[in-house]
Formats: C-alpha cells, structure tokens, sequence
C-alpha cells in the first residue's frame, strides 16, 4: 500500500493529513492503517496521563511519583518510537538528536 505524509502533533494528540489543519511537530510517511495505529497510540498515552493525573493531585505518602507516572512514560514512549520508525530523515534526525528514543535508534526493526 502506498505511503502519504502525515504531520503528528504530540501534544496535540493528532495524526493528520493536511499540513494547515493543525500546528504540528513531527512528519511521518505512512499507510493510513498504520496513521490511524499511531492515533491509537496517541489516544492510549491520553488515557493513561488522564489515569495519572489522580496520583498528582492527591499524592499518597507512600507512592513514589515514578511509580504513578511508568505507564504514561511507557505509552509516551511508545508513540514516540512510532514516530521514529515512520519518521522522515529528518524527524528521526531531530528524535536522535533530542535524545527522545536513543535507545531504539540503532535497532534493526527501525531501518
């Protein structure tokens, strides 16, 4: 199937077609089943910022912040390795240089 360019926003929480809909951070290539993978992924890293948001507000004394945060980092992180793998040159450049996923960077799965 033949790949399209897509503009993610993050924090935006959006994988979109059109340059002008939206501000955005990051260009990908993808088929559109693999766009709407990614919005997928975007929509469980909302779920589980909005599951932590709780443990913020009212911290328990004996929970460590890093505990309430692992699964959104773990959802964060995996769109970010999303992005990274569908990336343009120079989104994955930027990601490399920003440290984002630089622990995934040299795996064969992202070639």
């Amino acid at each position: 199937m033949q790949k399209s360019l897509y503009f993610v926003s993050v924090g935006g929480r959006s994988v979109l077609a059109d340059q002008r809909a939206a501000s955005y951070e990051w260009i990908i290539q993808a088929t559109p089943e693999q766009a709407e993978n990614l919005q997928g992924l975007l929509s469980l890293m909302q779920e589980k910022e909005e599951e932590a948001f709780p443990g913020y507000v009212f911290p328990w004394p004996d929970t460590e912040e890093a505990s309430v945060n692992v699964l959104y980092e773990e959802a964060l992180q995996n769109v970010y390795n999303e992005i990274y793998r569908l990336g343009t040159n120079d989104t994955r450049s930027h990601l490399s240089q920003y440290g984002i996923v630089r622990d995934y960077v040299n795996r064969q799965d992202f070639q």
